[in-house]
């Protein structure tokens, strides 16, 4: 999913840090130049909120174990890492480098 469209952009000056650009490439995103931190989050929430539907659907089904339940919660949750990191530090406050 490539974001970019938007009113509200991260300047040139502003770029994603490496650990949240690896982060959200293993959901599939990647920033383009007018991507704002808050719609890669709600992206990532959006990506959070499918799998925690399916996984209780799983579990309503009886594909999956009540007792294990707790435990894939709490894997899906590490998948997550950004979702506890507020936006305002997803953006690497330092300018790049002229030239």
């Amino acid at each position: 999913m490539n974001l970019g469209q938007n009113d509200h952009a991260v300047t040139s000056s502003s770029r994603f840090r490496d650990g949240v650009l690896e982060e959200l490439g293993r959901h599939g995103l990647r920033p383009g130049p007018l991507t704002t931190a808050e719609q890669l989050r709600d992206a990532v929430r959006d990506l959070y909120r499918y799998e925690i539907r399916r996984l209780r659907s799983e579990l309503l089904a009886g594909r999956i174990p009540r007792a294990s339940y707790a435990d894939r919660v709490l894997d899906l949750r590490k998948r997550y890492p950004l979702l506890s990191l507020p936006t305002e530090f997803w953006v690497d406050p330092t300018p790049p480098p002229l030239g």
